[in-house]
């Protein structure tokens, strides 16, 4: 949220009805000017990583009034992911991988993204899984699905049930993927989040 910088879950932005935070009362922008304008001022005034993620975002996409720019989006991830924000570093490795604004560069790719799965990236630790597959390093590949599955990742819970069915992964690893997946559904899973995964599929947390 650009007026706290608290992040919310699908529930709860439901519950509010997307017109005032739930945290901090303040009611939703009616601009894309006041957006940018809020999340300017956090990056000011607390040094918001989120915020500054968020400004990267917006010149990655061309959005909320700003000229793509791709080399200003990277500025803004870097100094975002310095601050602890996962999702910024994910980014920047995403566009090492596909070449956005820079050179084509794997390691680079892997680098950012191994940054990003340390601070908890769910899609950066799948990425890495699907690195380590594609160089053959099946072993390394599953330990990285096991751990993205663990955090909710179901493309990695996917490509732990192609690796048992070509027979690159055992039973006990099938069972367990499964089992620690169910394991994490039922631990976020409220009546909140299953009211607003009804109301709007983008709202699917399983």
């Amino acid at each position: 949220m650009s007026c706290c910088g608290k992040e919310i879950c699908s529930g709860c932005q439901k519950r509010a009805g997307g017109s005032i935070c739930p945290f901090c009362r303040t009611p939703a922008p009616k601009t894309e000017e006041q957006i940018v304008t809020r999340n300017k001022k956090r990056m000011i005034e607390k040094d918001d990583a989120y915020a500054i993620h968020n400004m990267g975002s917006y010149y990655h996409d061309g959005s909320y009034g700003m000229q793509q720019n791709r080399a200003k989006a990277l500025e803004y991830w870097h100094r975002s992911g310095e601050l602890g924000y996962a999702g910024s570093y994910h980014n920047i490795g995403t566009y090492y991988d596909l070449g956005y604004g820079v050179g084509v560069d794997k390691k680079k790719a892997t680098y950012y993204w191994e940054l990003a799965a340390m601070l908890g990236h769910v899609v950066a630790r799948h990425n890495l899984g699907v690195v380590e597959e594609n160089k053959g390093n099946l072993d390394r590949a599953l330990k990285h699905y096991m751990i993205a599955v663990g955090i909710g990742c179901i493309e990695s819970m996917e490509n732990i049930k192609e690796l048992f069915k070509d027979g690159y992964a055992t039973e006990d690893d099938y069972e367990k993927a499964l089992s620690t997946y169910q394991a994490y559904v039922d631990g976020i899973r409220s009546e909140l989040r299953d009211n607003a995964a009804a109301f709007n599929d983008r709202y699917i947390y399983y």
